[in-house]
């Protein structure tokens, strides 16, 4: 093994590249310094370079084109540059099939039939041809630098392409990362080769985000920007919850049960419906595990927010009722045409329907996909009508039902 190839590999291992990707970039470079020392603009140089022995060997590649005429040209030169002066007194960019019909011929990349032909006679129309390129002697001194610069810029390029094909395949997952710091509403989580970026609204508010905390996060987008990979993360997706459901649960990631739905106030509470065809699996004691150790994990993975797990089922009013835990339900009515459901409980389960600021039944609403209307059986009154005579009351007795019920229902 040459000099040059340990070099190679050892670039290789520090960077994470293939040989094939370090090789191709260093034949840029060397067609660059050619170009630059030896060259001229119009050639489309490529290089073969052998590391073991240091050869290396030059070609202008050029793609053969039909014969058009000098005057051709220069009237097609012409008339673009006539439209595209009409395209930008309309305030745009001209397109390409504006100038589709016009005849073209790029020196640098093709070369005309009747030129290919001195070349070699059997050439034809749409043939490849590789003229081989005599190399004078060693590069100059800015030959040499521009190969340096080629291959900074293009060992950068695959460094970036790599991690972005790496985290392209993790879209829509959840990945755990670790706080660098906050510039402004905007947090940047180290996640190992690249940073992403936490903006306000995909925040909880509640929640402190210290550099150096390590939590996980769900995976919006990535896209390649102009200095990398950018990658957009989440704590506040009802996906972060879904995703983390079945990193926790096998029943959930094998498919045995499934997430039917998620309806989330991130931060403060879930409603997670399951469901499992298997009859003999409890799809809500699944998630819950042994004395709540699965949920009492995916609870503390999302700082603390409380789950409320429902057992799904196809029947409206058995899942409306199920949906408002953990108050109980005395009778539901449906209206199928507008896709309300009048909800009656008693009187002491009422605030703990409604819930704090009305979070529980907005979110079995959510959960549902129906508009629920709750009544009081005792006094008659509606939602609207409670929250809007004394929210402050409703508000502070739901909390304290929800927490004297808590140890009664499926909410860990």
């Amino acid at each position: 093994m040459s000099e040059i190839t340990k070099a190679m590999q050892l670039l290789c291992d520090e960077k994470g590249l293939s040989y094939e990707a370090v090789l191709e970039t260093i034949e840029t470079a060397l067609a660059a310094a050619y170009r630059k020392d030896f060259g001229n603009k119009q050639q489309n140089i490529k290089v073969k370079f052998d590391p073991e022995t240091a050869d290396m060997h030059a070609w202008d590649v050029k793609t053969v084109v039909e014969d058009v005429e000098e005057e051709v040209l220069l009237k097609a030169q012409e008339e673009l540059t006539a439209r595209r002066e009409q395209a930008r007194e309309e305030g745009r960019e001209l397109t390409e099939e504006e100038t589709a019909d016009l005849p073209r011929f790029n020196p640098k990349t093709e070369l005309m039939l009747t030129a290919a032909k001195e070349i070699n006679k059997k050439t034809k129309v749409g043939d490849v041809l590789e003229i081989p390129l005599e190399i004078s002697g060693a590069f100059g001194r800015m030959a040499a630098q521009t190969a340096k610069q080629v291959i900074i810029q293009k060992v950068r390029e695959a460094e970036r392409n790599m991690v972005f094909g790496d985290f392209k395949g993790q879209e829509g997952q959840v990945i755990m990362g670790t706080i660098q710091r906050a510039e402004g509403r905007k947090v940047l989580v180290d996640l190992g080769k690249v940073s992403g970026v936490l903006f306000g609204e995909q925040q909880i508010d509640r929640e402190n985000y210290r550099p150096g905390a390590r939590m996980k996060f769900f995976v919006i987008s990535v896209n390649m920007g102009q200095r990398g990979p950018e990658i957009l993360l989440s704590r506040s997706s009802s996906k972060l919850v879904e995703e983390i459901f079945k990193q926790e649960i096998p029943e959930i990631e094998s498919g045995v049960v499934q997430i039917k739905g998620v309806a989330r106030d991130a931060g403060y509470r879930s409603k997670v419906a399951v469901f499992t065809e298997d009859e003999a699996i409890d799809p809500v004691g699944a998630c819950i595990g042994q004395r709540g150790s699965r949920i009492n994990t995916i609870i503390e993975e999302l700082g603390g927010e409380k789950i409320d797990i429902i057992d799904f089922s196809s029947d409206a009013v058995s899942y409306i009722s199920k949906a408002l835990s953990p108050a109980k339900v005395s009778e539901v009515e449906l209206n199928e045409v507008e896709k309300t459901a009048n909800v009656s409980v008693t009187s002491d389960q009422f605030s703990l329907a409604i819930g704090r600021g009305g979070q529980n039944v907005r979110l079995a609403s959510e959960l549902t996909g129906w508009k629920i209307n709750l009544i009081d059986l005792s006094g008659g009154q509606t939602l609207e009508e409670a929250v809007g005579e004394a929210p402050a009351q409703v508000e502070a007795e739901a909390e304290t039902e929800e927490v004297a019920s808590e140890v009664q229902t499926e909410n860990v």
